[in-house]
């Protein structure tokens, strides 16, 4: 019978910056590791008070995944308990199946703690909701092509533009020209509002709006090159819309609809379908009948 695996690998998602916007799962996890391997560029180094006396403590941003890969080896060896922190949350850009992979094929339990995504602080800062009633019900997340990490065919912004919905657009900041055409080409009108923040939660963060049309400026007068996210879409200062959630015409399990709200709030959605619905055609006024 094969030996168990020991040891443990944990991916911590630190979130962006700030060490308080760690989860209480995360604290317990590098507090209770042996070995904790943290990105120092990327992380505030606040997140290692939470580490035991005597643990290891090793900086990735001089580390080869190979390295890395050595470090985990040796957990398994020595059934030690590692907690590799990564900046966000791991499931983003986080580089980390290719860790999980290894970690497989090394023999090694592990363990994943989601994080604050930066572009949900970014949204908290800038305290605006991504997704608003008749306005944008989609987000995407996504990053310029061009950069050290080819994009698969189908995914250059200007195609995730076409959608018009919120975009959270990361690792874009040197090539801020580029991105402000691809907007504009996929049918951004260059009124449409932009959030930019560079170090979001960070002492040092900065949190200001323009709009497409001055996005580059915006870029090159404050010198960013890195560590800035960019928000973009009509949602981000978009008024007047009501969620149908807390309206007193809707009903679910906890809460009975008032009978005229009810009846106003489904005329109301009637009448926004009709005007939202593409023009009719002899085929679609077919649609749906019996032949």
């Amino acid at each position: 019978m094969a030996d168990e695996p020991t040891g443990k690998v944990i991916f911590v998602g630190a979130g962006p910056g700030a060490a308080d916007l760690l989860t209480f799962r995360a604290a317990r996890a590098i507090a209770e590791a042996d070995v904790v391997i943290w990105a120092a560029s990327l992380v505030q180094a606040e997140v290692l008070d939470h580490a035991r006396e005597g643990a290891e403590i090793l900086d990735s941003a001089a580390m080869s995944l190979e390295d890395v890969v050595a470090v985990y080896e040796r957990a398994a060896e020595e059934g030690l308990k590692v907690a590799r922190i990564h900046s966000g949350d791991p499931a983003l850009w986080g580089g980390t199946q290719e860790q999980l992979d290894r970690c497989r094929a090394v023999g090694i339990a592990t363990e994943v703690i989601p994080g604050v995504s930066s572009f949900s602080a970014v949204a908290a800062l800038a305290q605006r909701e991504l997704t608003i009633p008749e306005v944008a019900q989609s987000v995407i997340l996504t990053r310029l092509g061009g950069g050290k990490t080819p994009m698969p065919p189908g995914e250059e912004v200007r195609e995730f533009a076409r959608h018009g919905t919120t975009m959270a657009v990361f690792l874009s900041a040197a090539r801020s020209g580029q991105l402000v055409r691809e907007l504009l080409e996929g049918g951004y009108p260059t009124s449409t509002p932009v959030v930019v923040a560079y170090q979001a939660t960070w002492p040092e963060e900065l949190v200001v709006t323009c709009t497409i049309g001055t996005l580059e400026e915006t870029v090159k007068e404050h010198k960013l090159w890195k560590h800035t996210l960019f928000l973009v879409g009509p949602a981000l200062d978009a008024q007047g819309t009501r969620s149908h959630l807390y309206h007193p015409g809707h009903f679910h399990g906890y809460r009975k609809a008032d009978p005229a709200a009810r009846k106003a709030l489904r005329a109301a959605t009637r009448e926004a379908r009709r005007a939202t619905a593409p023009e009719a055609t002899p085929e679609t006024r077919n649609e749906g009948v019996t032949q």
